[in-house]
């Protein structure tokens, strides 16, 4: 193989790319799925910026592999919108309305469902995003949540102390009441996971409706004061540097260049401040 250039284990490249975690691409050498300039790989081997690597037969461009910078993007969903690239139904989906990558594509970093806007991450390295994403990584996500319907406080501990969903148990880590009357009564609520419509659903596990529904924080990151629906901006090197540090990544900002400095499009940049709706907030909790 090329030595040309700096080499990197192999798992670790397609890991980057976003095709998996870093013992997924294992499993993938280890069955004879990778090949590097027409040999079929294996365990141990490594890559650079000249060698030609395939999965599948299909070559992975190297610009995926060897990112020129890492970034993380903020975007404020609106309604309407879905986390795919792809919709049967053909609904307008966010990638369509965020800023082009001259190398590589964005990853989303978890989903959001329809109806729910607020903060969503995405990144050009795979291996951030699927960190993030996976349970272990001990991340929580704040939610800004207007209900209708009785809630006693009976119905908020079961909700900390944990219900049974149909794709298993489920409990909020933390509930903050924020007040408000009839059917425009806010809560924030925290929880550790990312399921499929698992905030909503948990709500209705004690027959109380969402009416509205708002990410407001994913770990270390906050949706800005001033942000809007569909504002999207680069984080900041100290903001990056948090969402390395959880998932025990902070050696990348040694091996890829990071923006310095942020700054939103479509608008002026804003300070991370607390949301309108986060008058009192859970307590963000580390793994």
């Amino acid at each position: 193989m090329n030595d040309t250039s700096p080499s990197e284990r192999l798992q670790k490249l397609l890991a980057r790319a976003g095709l998996g975690s870093r013992r997924e691409m294992e499993r993938w050498i280890e069955a004879g799925r990778v090949s590097v300039n027409g040999r079929i790989a294996g365990i141990g081997d490594s890559a650079s910026a000249e060698d030609k690597v395939r999965v599948d037969g299909q070559p992975v461009p190297p610009h995926r592999l060897f990112p020129r910078e890492l970034r993380v993007l903020a975007y404020y969903k609106p309604e309407g919108l879905v986390v795919s690239r792809k919709d049967e139904q053909g609904r307008d989906n966010v990638f369509t309305h965020l800023p082009r990558l001259n190398n590589g594509r964005w990853i989303a970093i978890g989903r959001l469902d329809l109806t729910t806007t607020g903060l969503l991450l995405f990144s050009n390295d795979g291996e951030l995003a699927n960190l993030l994403m996976h349970p272990s990584s001990g991340i929580d996500r704040e939610y800004a949540v207007r209900v209708r319907g009785t809630v006693d406080n009976e119905t908020l501990q079961r909700l900390r102390d944990g219900v049974e969903l149909e794709d298993g148990p489920a409990r909020f880590t933390d509930i903050v009441d924020n007040g408000g009357e009839g059917s425009n009564h806010w809560y924030h609520v925290a929880l550790m996971e990312g399921r499929n419509r698992e905030v909503r659903r948990l709500w209705e596990s004690q027959g109380v409706e969402v009416s509205r529904l708002m990410r407001v924080r994913f770990g270390p990151v906050f949706l800005p004061r001033k942000a809007r629906p569909g504002r999207f901006w680069d984080l900041e090197r100290e903001e990056i540097a948090a969402l390395l540090d959880w998932v025990g990544l902070s050696a990348r900002l040694k091996d890829v260049p990071v923006p310095k400095q942020g700054g939103e499009r479509r608008g002026q940049r804003t300070r991370q401040s607390r949301h309108p709706e986060q008058r009192q907030r859970p307590r963000q909790r580390r793994r």
